[in-house]
């Protein structure tokens, strides 16, 4: 849900230690040390360590990046477990990706819109505010990426190109290219985003 009701610290504790747990059994089932997975995701070995513990509250653009890392979607930390009947997601059911999350630059809204994460993508809701900037932690990973830009406009950089995409036009890439998103303007960009995440 998009609405903004504050979540308590007991919840963000527990989900906190919940992703710092699925993360350390992740790295060790695919036989990584901290040291490979900081080199597999581009997040320092300090950093994933804190979140393995449980002591640090990453950033969103971090989380997907320790997610490239492990080759899953991202949205696997947020999973409840619960299978789903239905392969409708209703407005009111889509999953906040950043309900506790931080970025260093705005608060972007991420919601998941594929109703799990069984099949060959997923799909995110995207409001990306005013001054929202992830240039400090560029993505990279396997797989494939398509955008379409519902209201406002959003420059999506391909290694270090610029691309300008406004209200109806729509870009499609190689995650293998280096990319970030930037919204240099004064109005939210609504926006869809569809990937081919890794196998996992």
């Amino acid at each position: 849900m998009t609405d903004s009701t504050p979540v308590s610290p007991a919840a963000v504790e527990t989900l906190l230690l919940s992703v710092g747990s699925q993360v350390k059994a992740l790295r060790k089932d695919r036989g990584l040390t901290l040291a490979a997975l900081s080199e597999k995701s581009g997040v320092s070995s300090a950093i994933v360590s804190q979140i393995e513990r449980g002591l640090a509250n990453p950033s969103f653009s971090t989380l997907v990046q320790i997610a490239h890392g492990l080759s899953i979607p991202v949205g696997r930390f947020f999973a409840t477990g619960e299978e789903t009947r239905s392969p409708v997601v209703r407005r009111h059911e889509r999953q906040n990706l950043k309900k506790v999350s931080r970025e260093a630059v705005g608060d972007a809204v991420y919601e998941q819109l594929t109703p799990d994460l069984n099949g060959a993508l997923e799909a995110h809701w995207v409001v990306s505010p005013p001054g929202h900037d992830t240039s400090a932690t560029p993505f990279r990973h396997v797989g494939e990426e398509f955008g379409i830009i519902l209201s406002g406009k959003q420059d999506v950089y391909l290694d270090g190109v610029k691309h300008t995409v406004n209200a109806g036009d729509s870009i499609n890439f190689s995650s293998e290219i280096a990319h970030w998103y930037v919204n240099p303007y004064d109005e939210d960009c609504v926006s869809i985003w569809v990937s081919t995440p890794p196998s996992w």
